[in-house]
């Protein structure tokens, strides 16, 4: 058991498995899931709830945990977190919003409503309104706590004055992405 679920690459695999076997096998239900009738859409659908998870998991993990408990780590090992986990942990954010968006464009494409959604129009408002505070969302992992922390982390060269400005611009931002990432989750989950 140990060298099972010691190895991540093994557990995700089978888990990926297992999902194909419960949408494959007949009178599991799959098929006749609301929005899953279509193979293509509910696989967008499993995708883009995966992507999501990993990504504000990650973001209320920063927001939650990281963040509040790094000024109590005794400094000797505040470069464990920084040098190993944070740049990890960020990878799979940035990723896990980028992919969020585009399984979640192409969601609404399937479900003919991307322009409708982007538009704001009766018929996909509140679609469309998760769909702007996402897009609002991922821009700032990608433009502003990107761009910022690896000035922090010193994945590009910075003095401290400029980690110090470039750590206060993403803590703001991140926390934007808290704040909006709540009325976003509300429409996400209401809109079909």
């Amino acid at each position: 058991m140990v060298k099972l679920f010691g190895n991540l690459v093994l557990v995700l695999g089978i888990g990926l498995a297992l999902t194909i076997l419960l949408m494959l096998f007949p009178n599991s239900g799959y098929s006749d899931a609301a929005g899953a009738s279509d193979l293509t859409r509910g696989v967008l659908q499993w995708l883009h709830v995966f992507f999501g998870i990993t990504w504000i998991g990650l973001l209320y993990y920063f927001n939650f945990v990281q963040t509040p408990v790094m000024p109590t780590v005794p400094a000797e090992l505040k470069p464990a977190v920084s040098k190993f986990i944070a740049p990890k942990a960020l990878f799979y954010f940035r990723w896990g919003a980028a992919f969020t968006v585009l399984t979640g464009l192409l969601l609404a494409w399937s479900y003919g409503e991307l322009v409708e959604a982007l538009t704001l129009q009766t018929s996909a408002r509140l679609i469309g309104i998760g769909m702007w505070l996402a897009l609002i969302m991922a821009f700032n992992v990608w433009v502003i706590i990107w761009p910022n922390q690896k000035k922090v982390l010193g994945i590009v060269a910075a003095d401290d004055a400029a980690k110090a400005k470039a750590a206060a611009t993403a803590g703001i931002a991140s926390r934007l992405n808290v704040l909006l990432s709540i009325p976003m989750l509300l429409a996400m989950t209401n809109a079909h």
